[in-house]
Order: C-alpha cells, then sequence, then structure tokens
C-alpha cells in the first residue's frame, strides 16, 4: 500500500471539474492510484440491504416506487419483525455479506417504532456484523438512541446536486438532507451518503453532488452512487439512460474527491456489463449490495458476482465492526 492520499475538504468546483474531465485513461490511472493508497484494490466489501418497512413513503421522491404520490403502485407496508429481520441478516452473514443495511420508507422513524429498530441493531450486531440504517430524517433525541444501541453507518443519500434537487424532491430541502447528516456525524454514527445519477441531470450536477459530500467538516464513510432504475409510473420512468462512461468518470471522482470512503458501485448494476462493472471497480468502487433485490428493484444474484468475482480475482472485505456506547463489543 502507498503512502496514504491527503484528505481534503476544501475542494473547489474548478479542481473537481478539471479532474472529471481530464482524457479518460489519466482519470482511471488517477483514481486507481489514489484507491491503492488507502485500500487494497483486489478488496470489495459486501452488504446486504432488506426492506424492514415497504411502500407508503410521504415524500414525493422522483425516481422511487415507494412515495405515495408519484402514481408508483406499491403498497404499504408495516414495520417487519425483529426476528425475521435477524434470521434474515444470518442468512446474509453465512452468503459473505460483512455490513446489513435496513431501510424503512420513512419520512422520519415514529416513537412507537424505536423499540424495535434498537432490538434490530442488537441482534444484528451480535451475529458480527456491521449495522447500517436508513430511516429518513432524525431528530436529535431519535440519533442519540441509534448510536447507543450500537448503530454502525446511518445512510441518507443527499440524491443530487443542491441546484437539480429541488426538480427530484419537493417534500424536503436539499439543506434537511445535510442537517440530518451533521447530526449523524456529530453524535459519533460513521455517515453513508451518496446519490443517484442519470435522473435528468447534467453534468454540473453529477460533480456537485459530490463536491458536496467531499466538502463536509468530514468524509462520508460510504459514499454509494446508484444509477438510476427507471420505474414504471414514476415521473423518472421514460428518463434517457446515462452515458456508461460518465458513470465511471462519476465513479472515479468519487474515489479522489474522498480517497479513505468505501465508494459502493449501488443501484442499477443489473442493467451493467461485467466489463463496466470491472472498470468501476477499476476506477475505486470497492463496495456492493448482495442479493437479489435492493429494497424494491432488481439485483444481481449472488452467485452472478461471485462468478465475476472470481474472474476479477477480487475478495470480499471483512467486517469491522467498531465498539460503541450501550455496545458489549465483540
Amino acid at each position: 500500500m502507498l503512502d496514504a492520499a491527503p484528505i481534503r475538504t476544501d475542494w473547489t468546483r474548478a479542481e473537481a471539474e478539471k479532474i472529471y474531465n481530464q482524457p479518460f485513461m489519466d482519470l482511471l490511472f488517477q483514481a486507481q492510484s489514489v484507491h491503492r493508497q488507502a485500500f487494497d484494490p483486489n478488496q470489495v466489501q459486501k452488504s446486504k440491504l432488506l426492506s424492514i418497512k415497504t411502500g407508503g413513503c410521504p415524500e414525493d421522491c422522483a425516481y422511487c416506487s415507494q412515495s405515495a404520490r408519484n402514481g408508483a403502485k406499491l403498497s404499504a407496508s408495516k414495520l417487519i419483525e425483529v426476528e425475521r429481520v435477524i434470521a434474515e441478516a444470518k442468512k446474509a452473514r453465512d452468503a459473505g455479506a460483512t455490513r446489513y443495511c435496513m431501510g424503512a420508507a420513512w419520512r422520519s422513524p415514529k416513537e412507537r417504532d424505536m423499540a424495535a429498530l434498537e432490538a434490530m441493531i442488537h441482534g444484528v450486531r451480535e451475529l458480527g456484523m456491521e449495522t447500517c440504517m436508513t430511516l429518513g430524517m432524525l431528530e436529535e433525541d431519535q440519533v442519540f438512541r441509534l448510536r447507543d444501541a450500537g448503530l454502525d453507518y446511518y445512510n441518507h443519500n443527499i440524491d443530487t446536486s443542491e441546484r437539480y434537487y429541488s426538480e427530484i424532491i419537493t417534500t424536503r430541502t436539499f439543506a434537511d438532507r445535510i442537517e440530518t447528516l451533521n447530526r449523524v456525524r456529530e453524535a459519533g454514527i460513521k455517515v453513508c451518503a451518496g446519490g443517484i445519477v442519470g435522473m435528468g441531470e447534467e453534468q454540473m450536477d453529477r460533480i456537485d453532488m459530490l463536491l458536496a459530500l467531499a466538502t463536509l467538516d468530514e468524509h462520508p464513510d460510504s459514499v454509494p452512487v446508484n444509477m438510476l432504475i427507471p420505474i414504471a409510473d414514476t415521473p423518472l420512468a421514460d428518463v434517457r439512460k446515462l452515458d456508461p462512461i460518465e458513470f465511471v468518470r462519476t465513479i472515479a471522482l468519487a474515489r479522489i474527491l474522498m480517497p479513505n470512503s468505501h465508494v459502493r458501485l449501488s443501484a442499477g448494476r443489473t442493467d451493467m456489463s461485467d466489463e463496466l462493472q470491472a472498470m468501476c471497480f477499476f476506477a475505486g468502487a470497492n463496495s456492493i449490495f448482495v442479493g437479489e433485490t435492493l429494497l424494491t428493484a432488481d439485483n444481481p444474484e449472488e452467485d452472478k458476482d461471485q462468478q465475476l468475482f472470481d474472474r476479477l480475482g477480487l475478495v470480499a472485505m471483512a467486517a469491522h465492526c467498531e465498539g460503541r456506547i450501550g455496545e458489549a463489543g465483540e
């Protein structure tokens, strides 16, 4: 491993644009060089995502099948049982996942659900897995309760640039997203925050989205980069597909701006060729979701992922659970 790349939170738009738009081979070389300074280039972290409460969300996110406002025909469910979550987590662990992510289609959690969420965190931690939740916006007391239960990561994507944000979501603001991220980080929970590309945004929006994350007081520990999966009956159902090379450029910029963050090749992999995914790994992506579904969207089967890993000589990264207040440790 090479000397660590400097961690900067003062990147400028001009610097980010210059990096993003340099000749493609130079960009890949720079991204891979930075990647090797912080990570083993042949290790990829595997996460599993479970929807613990599906549908009926009051937000109007234009990409989402779980919104009650945008026309998608997905009925709302109740929060699933703690025992089922633990059982599914054990299956995921036994299949090689080291981080278990639990997502609920909420604007924010209700008090009546907090005890169950805490029990889920405890149970997954006892399996030796890293825990992650995505539950919408959080109040300060909710953040502390999740932290004290032992939550490792909180996912709250900023989705796109501040300029383009209102074209995608009107029921909350870009500033609301940043406020939740700051609360999570200040409480000592690791931040997982990224966005979605291919939503009809311009190149500058992809750059600005990553720049917003790279200029936070601390970089997110995980940065999921999602390719839009167009879903029937949502406002973005017929959006034009993003050029795959533009997607790889986005992955590479994320790696260069945030050298120590896990960059997750997230939603949209089902429609990506093996060659495109391999290029993303070379550009610095070192995390994926495994399993057949991501919340409500398709994902490659685990056998297919393993075949690709074998062809590329990639291996799964080990879990690194750290002790926290209210948690017994490993």
